[in-house]
């Protein structure tokens, strides 16, 4: 599907149809009119192109309400596929997936160090183009969906910075449409895990929703009403630079004692051979097998590195008041000894009794869950009202 056909799929009563059945299916043409007050004709008319592209499939009958019984509506999940790439910082992982989530296809690729902007795009395309070839029918490709960490230029899809990468200002999306004739959409990779969850988590769609990435830096998407706040200048979620200790270590970013320099996956290595030199703690997997096998030092270690996680997910709670905060990334793994001291700071700290009970779960999408982020880039293009 190239970039014109794409554009053409979309349009305000289309998306409103289709976000109906997705959300709704299986549902009849009239369910559809009435629920969104579109008449009748309208909706058979969309409904009819629909199935024509083949996003739309008609399934079995209904119940009658008095008359025949009506065709039931759904999405036809194969008619077509998104390619989600999480990029980096340590290796380029691109799934296809079909439109209910479901991956079809992976690719993945490690990145070496001292990547310039140049060889960053090329191990973007490499996978990507395998992926591709793997694919029967082009046509039925909707588009790329690309999570990238540190700061992104939505508008543009440009990286601005990553600053674990050390890199800057990447054409992203500049570059992938140019070299595959595809709608390329590029976000942040906590804000698109944080859409990844609200579109395939199972969480029961709440008005309002955090998802933090706790991984090899710190960062966290904000849901509202099934839609990302990137802010002013798409800065929102960047809680990793949250001010802990203003006296604390120097972080990646500049600042010192910014939580990243915490909890984050390397802060918690580095921390714990600080505390534990004999240990020689390589990984923070490592860390939580000790502590799996009973070692008292890394059980305090993961549960101190819990209580600072409580503490700014408290700051959350405080700012942005979500209904429930998804925690992700390989830290998350650890669930076991972090989450009872990230409870328990947060019902020490909440302001009120609400804030005290908001409820905290760790993803359920596993190491998938900003692959799957990136592809609800390009659902909620598609699907969702513009």
């Amino acid at each position: 599907m190239k970039r014109g056909t794409f554009q053409l799929m979309k349009s305000v009563n289309k998306s409103i149809i289709l976000n109906k059945i997705r959300t709704s299916e299986p549902i009849s043409r009239a369910q559809i009119a009435k629920e969104t007050e579109l008449t009748p004709p309208t909706v058979s008319s969309i409904v009819k192109e629909l199935i024509e592209q083949d996003i739309v499939a008609e399934s079995d009958l209904g119940k009658s309400q008095g008359g025949r019984k009506p065709t039931m509506l759904s999405i036809n999940k194969n008619g077509f596929y998104v390619i989600g790439v999480d990029a980096g910082p340590k290796s380029v992982e691109c799934i296809l997936s079909n439109l209910s989530g479901q991956i079809k296809n992976r690719v993945s690729i490690t990145i070496e160090s001292s990547l310039t902007n140049e060889s960053f795009l090329t191990l973007l395309k490499e996978s990507i183009g395998d992926i591709l070839k793997r694919v029967d029918d082009l046509e039925k490709v909707a588009g790329i969906g690309v999570a990238m960490h540190g700061v992104v230029d939505v508008e543009s899809g440009t990286s601005l910075f990553a600053p674990i990468l050390q890199l800057r200002n990447i054409p992203i999306k500049e570059e992938l449409e140019r070299a595959f004739d595809l709608v390329v959409k590029v976000e942040n990779d906590a804000r698109a895990m944080a859409l990844g969850e609200s579109w395939f988590g199972n969480h029961g769609n709440p008005p309002s929703m955090v998802a933090v990435n706790l991984g090899s830096g710190v960062g966290a998407g904000v849901v509202l009403d099934g839609k990302l706040y990137h802010g002013s200048k798409d800065l929102a979620g960047e809680v990793g630079h949250m001010t802990i200790d203003m006296n604390g270590e120097r972080c990646e970013c500049g600042s010192r004692g910014c939580l990243q320099t915490f909890v984050s996956a390397p802060s918690i290595v580095r921390h714990a051979n600080k505390k534990m030199p004999e240990k020689n703690i390589h990984s923070s997997r490592q860390l939580y097998q000790l502590a799996l096998q009973g070692d008292k030092d890394c059980i305090q270690m993961l549960e101190e590195t819990g209580s600072i996680i409580g503490i700014g997910l408290t700051n959350l709670v405080h700012v942005i008041n979500p209904e429930i905060i998804i925690v992700g990334g390989g830290v998350s793994k650890a669930e076991k000894f972090i989450m009872p001291p990230i409870e328990k700071m947060i019902q020490e700290s909440g302001l009120t009794q609400e804030a005290r009970e908001t409820k905290v779960v760790t993803t359920s999408l596993g190491d998938d869950a900003t692959s799957l982020g990136a592809v609800s880039l390009l659902l909620v293009e598609l699907f969702n009202p513009v």
